[in-house]
């Protein structure tokens, strides 16, 4: 019986050594790279709550969802303002792409506790603010920003240009919805690069890359159509 008992305490002796050895080398890399008061998985939702993620995946996902918002908001104005079969087509894919995407990357800010909306100015770190990003017809000044949206933001259509969008008809909206998703796209692509660069989350990284991707074939898209009106 002591035998019997002995041999038990031993296995359970080894058992519990293991697991702290696996608990010890697994904490390291589960909060490698996050944020300061980030570390509890209990404020976890979701295996990419658990995952490693930094200031940049924060930037990217509070920057992100205005921006697909806007792009969501322009794609609205189309079943009932534009003139040409193949842009209503790919305004509608627009929505339906982006939609479940801010669900997503909002699910993942509250996961990580973070604010779903970007807070103050901020411009997402080692991101450009270059001319050549600023929309068509749209001044650099301060003066053109979207209100309450930071001008490093690149993309983002001002006030004025949405409501004159709203205001087009036919192919004159056909040629304004063009030019402003394809600027609107490129921002957004410049933004998912940024991320895919500087971003410690496999999921938001995977996310970027599609945004990149499904966009800039987007673009190819809207060009063709822009050379045809």
């Amino acid at each position: 019986m002591k035998r019997t008992i002995l041999r038990r305490s031993a296995l359970a002796g080894a058992a519990l050594s293991a697991l702290l050895v696996t608990a010890a080398c697994g904490g390291n890399d589960d909060t490698a790279g996050m944020e300061h008061g980030n570390s509890n998985p209990s404020t976890s939702t979701s295996s990419s709550a658990n995952a490693t993620f930094n200031d940049a995946d924060v930037m990217f996902a509070q920057m992100m969802i205005p921006h697909h918002q806007q792009a969501v908001e322009m794609a609205d104005l189309a079943p009932t303002r534009a003139s040409d079969p193949e842009l209503k087509d790919l305004a509608a894919k627009i929505k339906a792409a982006q939609d479940p995407e801010i669900t997503t990357m909002k699910g993942w800010l509250t996961a990580w506790g973070k604010p779903t909306e970007l807070p103050g100015n901020h411009s997402m770190p080692g991101m450009s603010s270059a001319p050549g990003h600023n929309m068509p017809g749209m001044s650099a000044s301060p003066g053109h920003d979207m209100p309450g949206m930071n001008s490093d933001m690149p993309g983002m259509m001002s006030e004025q240009e949405m409501t004159s969008l709203a205001a087009a008809k036919g192919t004159d909206f056909d040629k304004k919805f063009a030019e402003m998703m394809i600027a609107h796209h490129n921002g957004a692509i410049e933004m998912a690069k940024t991320e895919q660069a500087n971003g410690s989350n496999p999921e938001a990284k995977a996310l970027a890359a599609k945004i990149a991707s499904d966009q800039a074939a987007e673009v190819q898209t809207l060009q063709k159509i822009l050379d045809r009106l």
